[in-house]
C-alpha cells in the first residue's frame, strides 16, 4: 500500500514538474510578441481553453479527495494562462481581441458560471464528483485538440514558425506522467485524456523533424524566374528601323525580341 502510494506520489510530482515546464514553454514565443510588438499571427484559443481547463480542475479538485497535486499545478497554471493571455491581448489586432473577449466570456465566464451553478445546485456527493469529472475529462481533451489548427497551418504553409518543438515535446512527457498518474490511482478523468495527449503530442513532434527546413529557395526560384519573363513580355520598346524610301520607322519590339536580336549582332561580330 505504501509502495503504491509511492508511485502514485511520484508520477503525480514528476506530472507537476513537466506541466509547469509546459506552461513555461510558450514564454519565448511571447518574448518575440513583446519584442516585435505585435501578436504575428498567433491564435488565442489554446491558452483561453487552458485557462477554462485549469479552472475546470481546481472546482473538480476541491470536491475530490487526496487531490493536492492536481490543486498545485493548475494552481500555476491558471496564472501563467491569465498572463499570457493579457499579454496577447496588449499586443493583438483589434479583430483578435475582439475574437479573445468573446472567446473569454462564453467559456471562462459563462461557461464556467453555469457549470458551477448546475453542478452545486444539482449534484451532491459522489455524484458531484463524477460530474464534474466528466465535463473535466472533455475540456481536457479540448486542450489537446485546440492545436490541431496549428498543425493544419503547418501542413499547409510547411512551416513550423507557429508550432514550438519544446511545447509538443513538454506536452508528451506531460501527458504519459499524468496517465500513469490516473492509472494508479484509479482516477480514469485524468488518465484517459492523456492517452489523446500522448498520441497528438507525438504527431506534433514528427511534423516539426518534417517542416523544419523548408525549401525556401526551391520555391523561390521559379516565381522569380516567371516574374521576370511576364515582366519582359509586358515591356515593349520602340526601335528606330529604316523603311523602302530611308525614313526612320519606329517599330515595337518586346524586350525579349531585343535581347535575341542583341545577342544575334554579338554572335555575328
Amino acid at each position: 500500500m505504501a509502495l503504491h502510494f509511492t508511485w502514485v506520489f511520484g508520477f503525480g510530482l514528476l506530472g507537476n514538474i513537466i506541466s509547469c515546464l509546459v506552461c513555461l514553454a510558450p514564454l519565448p514565443t511571447f518574448y518575440q510578441i513583446c519584442k516585435k510588438k505585435t501578436s504575428q499571427g498567433f491564435q488565442s484559443i489554446p491558452y483561453v481553453i487552458a485557462l477554462f481547463s485549469a479552472m475546470l480542475w481546481l472546482f473538480y479538485a476541491s470536491f475530490s479527495e487526496n487531490a493536492m497535486l492536481l490543486i498545485t499545478i493548475n494552481s500555476f497554471a491558471f496564472f501563467m494562462e491569465i498572463g499570457y493571455i493579457a499579454v496577447y491581448l496588449f499586443y493583438a489586432t483589434k479583430k483578435d481581441k475582439i475574437l479573445t473577449f468573446k472567446l473569454l466570456l462564453l467559456f471562462n465566464i459563462f461557461g464556467f458560471g453555469l457549470i458551477c451553478a448546475l453542478s452545486l445546485l444539482l449534484t451532491e456527493g459522489t455524484k458531484r464528483v463524477h460530474v464534474l469529472g466528466w465535463i473535466c475529462m472533455v475540456f481536457a481533451l479540448c486542450v489537446f485538440v485546440a492545436p490541431l489548427g496549428v498543425v493544419r497551418k503547418v501542413i499547409r504553409t510547411k512551416s513550423v514558425e507557429f508550432m514550438p518543438f519544446a511545447l509538443s515535446f513538454f506536452l508528451t512527457l506531460s501527458a504519459v506522467m499524468w496517465f500513469f498518474y490516473g492509472y494508479l490511482k484509479k482516477d480514469k478523468f485524468v488518465a484517459i485524456p492523456n492517452i489523446l495527449g500522448f498520441i497528438f503530442g507525438i504527431l506534433q513532434m514528427v511534423l516539426y523533424l518534417i517542416y523544419r527546413n523548408p525549401k525556401k529557395n526551391e520555391v523561390a526560384e521559379p516565381k522569380t524566374q516567371e516574374l521576370s519573363e511576364q515582366y519582359c513580355s509586358d515591356i515593349n520598346i520602340a526601335m528606330p528601323k529604316l523603311n523602302e524610301g530611308g525614313n526612320e520607322v519606329f517599330e515595337a519590339h518586346s524586350a525579349k525580341d531585343q535581347t535575341k536580336e542583341a545577342m544575334d549582332v554579338t554572335n555575328k561580330v
